[in-house]
């Protein structure tokens, strides 16, 4: 991988363009170094590229040479302003903080001052889930009428019944199933694998997705034969189709709330609490390498029996 040079700094005087110019130069290396040097999930490494989007939007031509703490402390209250989740304004500082620190190791930076940033405190959010009756409602809405009814019915039922991602479903193969134990190896984030037990509703749906649809789909497109979820043109299906489809049917529900899949992640891991499961063990159905990401499901259930002692106690 191709180096960056001190000397890219340390001309006299540069400009404003000859700055931004540099920078977006260092953005470009940064990016390749966190794929091939960190070994980051393309997932990851794409939100990094967009969080370097907006730093170099706010520098405005600035030498990050130059910048002093107070002006990068500034740039947590310019991602603010651009309406971004508080996870993504945390993501955002740190990946500015990685930046810095490759530009260290590079040697185009002497001084790390971002290292006395602090980290960013995560308001903690109560995700959205279903209750178990609107989970009976989206999971019924695939309709028999529609061609693919087989496959979307199928992907529903993995997405609910696993707790996986959109991009882990999406991502599953043929040789990941094991339809008659019950259960499907999923690739979660930063290559790591694990075990997500299946109900015997999912079982069925995919059992005959497989037998009656997915035949008619591989035959379009034999090379990617090997993806257990295929669009209408036998190619692997993506995450966005998968949101795509959740937000579809979710109107067909007629479900008020905003649903996406990690609605369905979140109703997964909330509906397993409720009925007595222990976090260790939703923890690695999840795929979380903390018991920390588990624990706000925990508040979750706080919260929906909060609502019923409101509701049905005498004294509330």
């Amino acid at each position: 991988m191709n180096r960056l040079k001190k000397s890219r700094l340390s001309q006299a005087a540069p400009g404003k363009k000859q700055n931004q110019l540099a920078t977006e130069g260092y953005n470009k290396s940064f990016i390749e170094y966190l794929r091939s040097e960190c070994h980051l999930a393309d997932n990851t490494v794409k939100a990094y590229g967009r969080d370097m989007v907006h730093f170099q939007d706010w520098l405005a031509g600035r030498s990050v040479v130059d910048l002093t703490v107070a002006q990068l402390s500034d740039f947590v209250a310019y991602l603010n302003s651009r309406g971004l989740a508080p996870a993504s304004i945390a993501r955002g500082v740190v990946a500015i903080k990685m930046f810095f620190r490759y530009l260290q190791l590079e040697g185009v930076l002497k001084d790390n001052h971002i290292e006395l940033l602090g980290s960013q405190k995560l308001w903690q959010r109560i995700p959205e889930v279903l209750s178990p009756k609107e989970i009976d409602k989206f999971l019924n809405a695939p309709r028999r009428i529609e061609l693919y009814y087989l496959r979307d019915r199928a992907l529903l039922e993995m997405l609910y019944a696993t707790g996986c991602r959109a991009s882990e479903v999406g991502g599953l193969r043929l040789r990941d199933l094991q339809l008659a134990e019950g259960y499907c190896k999923c690739h979660g984030k930063g290559s790591k694998q694990r075990m997500a037990p299946l109900g015997e509703a999912a079982v069925d749906a995919v059992s005959d997705y497989l037998k009656q649809l997915r035949p008619q789909l591989a035959a379009k497109r034999p090379e990617e034969d090997d993806w257990l979820f295929l669009t209408r043109s036998g190619k692997r299906m993506r995450r966005e189709a998968i949101w795509e489809l959740v937000k579809k049917y979710a109107l067909i529900a007629k479900l008020t709330k905003d649903i996406s899949p990690h609605t369905l992640r979140h109703s997964f891991a909330t509906h397993l609490l409720a009925g007595g499961a222990d976090l260790r063990q939703v923890q690695e159905m999840l795929g979380h390498a903390s018991i920390a990401t588990t624990q706000i499901y925990t508040h979750v259930d706080q919260s929906r029996l909060k609502k019923v002692h409101n509701q049905f106690h005498p004294r509330a």
